[in-house]
Parts: C-alpha cells; structure tokens; sequence
C-alpha cells in the first residue's frame, strides 16, 4: 500500500509538471503570440520519456504537437506577408494559428484536470 501512495505521489507530480506547462504555453501566447513557449516545448522534450505508460505522457506529445503545427502556421502566415496581396490572408492565418492554439492548449488543460489522456 505505501508504494501505491508513492505512485501516486510521483503521478500527481508529473501532472503537475504538465499543468504548469500548458500555463506556461499560455501565457506565451497571450503576451508573445508564443514566442516564448519554446521553454516549455523543452521541458516536455525532456520530461516526456519519464512520463511514459501513463496519461500525463500523452498531455507532453500534445503540447508538442501544438508547437510545432502552431509554428508552421506561423511561418505560412510569414510567408504570405511577404506578399502585398498575402497581408490581409497573413493576418487571417496568424489569427485563426492563434485561436487553434488556444484552443488545444484548453483543451489539454481540462482533459490533463480530469485525468484524461489526449489523442496523439
């Protein structure tokens, strides 16, 4: 029984871990559009594998996955900027990436409350 509760224990702290985590995310991209979640990207890269065989390890592969895709609707928004007729067409991408986002990151955040895992 005292080892279930240690389990339990080292569980929750790497819930934890992801909790704060996609606060992290969060507070990136309200005040840098993201610019700064690549610190939680690396805790996750690292943080991951220790997760492996439980819930929490899908909530890591989400918060990356979100990056990533994240990253290159911004690139493709980037890209259109550089065009006079893409400006417009960039803003609406940059805008739409963002709401995505924030979207998944709440969703992580709800499923990661109650104990769910995320589809990867």
């Amino acid at each position: 029984m005292a080892q279930e509760l240690v389990l339990d224990s080292q569980l929750e702290s790497k819930k934890n871990l992801a909790w704060w985590l996609y606060l992290f995310h969060g507070a990136s991209l309200v005040f840098s559009m993201g610019a700064f979640s690549w610190i939680p990207l690396i805790i996750s890269y690292l943080k991951r594998p220790d997760t492996a065989g439980t819930f929490v390890y899908s909530h890591h592969t989400w918060q990356i996955r979100s990056f990533w895709w994240y990253v290159l609707w911004i690139i493709v928004g980037g890209i259109l900027f550089a065009t006079i007729i893409g400006i417009p067409l960039a803003w609406l991408v940059w805008a739409i990436a963002w709401v995505w986002k924030a979207y998944r990151l709440i969703k992580g955040f709800i499923a990661l409350n109650d104990n769910k895992p995320m589809p990867v």
